[in-house]
């Protein structure tokens, strides 16, 4: 009898070679092959990868991935613990009452004083401007950068991230040119320095700086969730810079300059932005005209009125604001009163500075010595701000030569991460091919075959880099996404 025969198999698992034999004998060959196989040892493992791997499923970063994939529900869950406290718990209220109400409620003025309970307010609205930035960015702008035509990754990020920006200065910033509008120091440089100090202010005043402070407190957590930008350490820096800032200008009664300070910033805050949203959404003319504008104003705002401000500083407050210690009935005891001044803490520069947090009842003296150390911060601030105009100025040129806007602060820095992520994918790749090796049978090892994705995907290579490695649409979900996060958030180290 015939032998019979196997219905065609196709050429793989390596017996294109072995046409020659009969069904049989492959077979037996095929079983020969592949118990020899399951005898040698494992594929390699690539123990860089296992470290990475443990390093990435540590508890730190597991954290950090949490907080950062649910910002919105874990500040909607803090918020509303705060309220119900508040509601539920009465001998709780007049300590759960400094996060939800304005402290220091003059009633016999209609005004608000300054003090450390103030804080409490701050750390409230940080965990609101959390979940209020996250949540604008999801349901609010990341529908409107799709139906503006945006559809990759990179581009909905940016777009959300920059949006985000445009909705809160110009809310900032109308909000205090408002305030400034009705205001003794409105066009008046001198008007910063009269009749200090202020203890006290309106209600509307008071809650505009704790939220820009919080903003700004907050914006330090958001420079490290962001991806990482080419002027991280300048962006990081700033705000390190403004907070501090609006920290002691707030504790030594100062709200009324640092009120025309914040204005002064936040108006380029809302040009660039613009500029960058027409960019995204694929128009060529108009983010050059809307950028033209930003620049500017960065100049006369920035690098002139700014600098007015700190002229301002220099030479009207030493003449407006009368050296001594003040007390909070009026009372002037002057700096040449030596004995006097210096056992009301005339010469603690630190203590005044800080009046308003530890004593806002007690004296509070002024020694024109002391504006050095706030023009200190304002022009180590100004040295940023000329370090990020000759960044402008190299685009400026870019436009005038025809390349169009660009955003120097960071497509060269997200372009070299999405090289790293396209480079990571290859060597998991690779690893899986060296794994599941189509020239043997498969082997018992789990490798999680039920998430492989075998999807074809284009891999752009870059033409300096090595093209050893091999291109397959194998692809594990999740974990180039998971490393991407951590390295956002700085959990993970850098590579």
């Amino acid at each position: 009898m015939a032998t019979p025969v196997a219905p065609p198999q196709p050429a793989t698992n390596g017996f294109a070679h072995h046409e020659d034999l009969n069904w049989a004998e492959k077979e037996k060959l095929r079983v020969q092959e592949h118990q020899e196989h399951r005898a040698t040892p494992k594929a390699q493992k690539l123990p860089k990868r296992t470290k990475k791997r443990a390093e990435d499923e540590s508890l730190l970063s597991s954290l950090c991935a949490l907080v950062c994939d649910n910002q919105i529900g874990i500040s909607v869950n803090l918020i509303l613990l705060l309220f119900l406290t508040h509601i539920s718990f009465p001998r709780a209220r007049r300590r759960t009452s400094k996060f939800i109400h304005l402290s220091y409620y003059n009633s016999d003025t209609g005004a608000y004083g300054c003090g450390a309970d103030d804080l409490s307010l701050v750390a409230l609205w940080i965990v609101i401007l959390t979940g209020a930035r996250v949540a604008i960015m999801e349901y609010v702008l990341d529908p409107l950068a799709r139906l503006g035509g945006i559809k990759s990754r990179k581009g909905l990020i940016r777009f959300k991230e920059q949006g985000y920006l445009i909705v809160y200065y110009t809310f900032s910033w109308s909000l205090g040119m408002y305030i400034m509008y009705h205001s003794e120091f409105w066009l008046n440089l001198n008007g910063m320095w009269s009749d200090w100090p202020k203890r006290e202010v309106s209600g509307l005043f008071k809650w505009y700086y704790l939220v820009q402070w919080a903003f700004y407190l907050q914006s330090m957590l958001v420079v490290n969730i962001e991806e990482k930008r080419k002027d991280y350490a300048q962006m990081f820096i700033h705000h390190i810079f403004t907070a501090a800032l609006i920290y002691l200008s707030y504790g030594y009664y100062h709200m009324r300059v640092g009120t025309v300070i914040l204005c002064i910033m936040d108006v380029v805050d809302i040009i660039l932005p613009t500029a960058k949203l027409l960019k995204y959404m694929g128009y060529k003319i108009a983010p050059d005209i809307v950028f033209g504008i930003f620049v500017a104003t960065w100049l006369v705002t920035r690098h002139v009125f700014y600098i007015m401000v700190c002229w301002s500083i220099y030479t009207h407050a030493p003449t407006a604001m009368a050296p001594g210690c003040y007390l909070s009935d009026g009372t002037i005891i002057p700096k040449n009163s030596t004995e006097e001044f210096n056992a009301l803490g005339g010469d603690q520069i630190w203590g005044n500075l800080i009046k308003a947090y530890t004593d806002r009842q007690g004296p509070i003296c002024w020694n024109p010595s002391m504006r050095f150390g706030f023009l200190a911060l304002l022009l180590a601030l100004q040295i940023i701000l000329l370090l990020w105009f000759i960044m402008i100025i190299k685009v400026v040129y870019k436009v005038v030569s025809g390349q169009g806007a660009d955003d120097v602060r960071s497509d060269s820095e997200c372009d070299d991460e999405d090289e790293i992520e396209e480079e990571e994918e290859i060597e998991r790749t690779t690893f899986l091919i060296d794994t599941i090796n189509p020239e043997w049978a498969p082997v018992e090892q789990e490798v999680g075959v039920e998430a492989l994705n075998f999807s074809r995907k284009n891999y752009k290579r870059s033409q300096n880099r090595s093209s050893s490695g091999r291109a397959s649409g194998i692809s594990i979900p999740g974990h180039g996404d998971r490393k991407e996060l951590l390295g956002r958030i700085g959990c993970d180290k850098p590579t």
